[in-house]
């Protein structure tokens, strides 16, 4: 990953027939979490866009995460409402997520199943979990004290989906 202070050029056409003008992107900041618990407890309001990409079809997700201690990790629980072209109503999930050591936490399904294990202490992690016939491809970044972005990209035969969350601290 590229470091958070270094920008990229990019050389793009101003238009049609003009000349070319140089155009630099400053990469998002991050912040890197050295102890994940204790960060992420708390209330987070959760806003969520959902692509089923075979369809074309999107929704949405709105709710409440909660990060509550327990039996020394956290209970992550997420409750709201799902919204479909099709269909809206209540929608929950829960995980449980452990800290391994220094910035790195491990988010496993109430089975005690891995779903994933994350490095936080760049505010950006990347980890895959494989559910035959599908694969889930997780993309994590911390923006702020405040403000967390992760999206799943799902693809497979079975699925194809974007699911892009944005969680923000409740105060």
């Amino acid at each position: 990953m590229q470091d958070a202070a270094t920008p990229d050029t990019f050389i793009v056409p101003t238009d049609a027939g003009a000349a070319k003008q140089q155009v630099t992107a400053i990469p998002p900041v991050l912040l890197g979490v050295e102890d994940p618990l204790p960060f992420l407890a708390g209330q987070w309001t959760t806003h969520r866009l959902l692509l089923d990409r075979t369809t074309g079809m999107t929704g949405t997700f709105t709710g409440l995460t909660t990060f509550t201690p327990d039996d020394g990790g956290l209970r992550w629980d997420e409750q709201g409402t799902v919204s479909w072209p099709s269909f809206e109503g209540p929608a929950f999930r829960s995980y449980r997520v452990l800290g391994v050591g220094g910035a790195v936490i491990d988010i496993r399904f109430m089975d005690a199943r891995l779903l994933c294990r994350l490095d936080l202490g760049t505010g950006a992690a990347r980890d895959e979990h494989a559910c035959s016939p599908d694969t889930y491809l997780v993309d994590f970044a911390v923006r702020s004290r405040d403000l967390i972005d992760y999206t799943w990209d799902v693809t497979g035969p079975a699925k194809d989906l974007l699911l892009t969350t944005t969680l923000e601290r409740r105060v």
